[in-house]
């Protein structure tokens, strides 16, 4: 029996932070999906939500200071902070380089990454419901690290594509950083899922 109550307020933070990517992603598949003169308004948005982020991000881990008895250990509370920050990160990074570098068309693979990033933003959803709820959370995780997979192959193949064509090198240097900055995100929600598979096995 517990002597002290745990603060439960984490549990929602993190799904509010899961809420705010979700709306990002949706927000920049949708702006990719209607073209570039779309994405400048997605932009804004979603860096409002960026906003949004940091203040849950700063609410979280002044909480974790203050908090004697935490849910979960305080260095994996820290860590899936850290890891959710970065994902709306790459979000609001990936809308606000294609609005400023005015891509023209927007390349299929591009959208195709959009729709990965978006996939990982759902799955994180029922990871993290999952945890609220003391249930397993291992089949969104496994979901997220073949998401993750797919878009680094994706970026591999679009990149050599890349290398052997005779596209401009300024516009190249655009795409390539674009491709990058989707890739890097997926990557950030794979950080999430390995963690919170870590944070199961302990409490298994």
């Amino acid at each position: 029996m517990r002597l002290l109550p745990r603060d439960e307020k984490f549990y929602q933070l993190f799904l509010n932070q899961v809420e705010l990517i979700s709306q990002a992603s949706a927000l920049l598949l949708a702006g990719v999906k209607a073209g570039n003169k779309h994405l400048a308004e997605a932009s804004e948005a979603i860096q409002k939500l960026e906003h949004q982020g940091d203040e849950i991000i700063h609410d979280l881990l002044t909480r974790l200071n203050q908090t004697f008895i935490t849910p979960l250990d305080p260095e994996d509370i820290h860590s899936i902070s850290s890891s959710l920050d970065d994902v709306l990160d790459g979000i609001e990074d990936a809308a606000y380089q294609l609005a400023a570098h005015d891509v023209e068309p927007i390349p299929p693979a591009v959208v195709e990454l959009c729709e990965i990033v978006a996939g990982c933003a759902g799955s994180l959803t029922q990871a993290f419901q999952a945890l609220s709820d003391g249930k397993p959370l291992l089949e969104a995780c496994i979901e997220i690290n073949r998401l993750e997979s797919l878009a680094d192959l994706l970026v591999r193949r679009v990149l050599a594509d890349l290398y052997r064509s005779n596209i401009p090198p300024m516009a190249f240097i655009k795409l390539k950083e674009i491709y990058e900055v989707l890739e890097d995100t997926t990557d950030r929600c794979e950080d999430v899922a390995d963690t919170l598979q870590g944070v199961a096995v302990k409490n298994s």
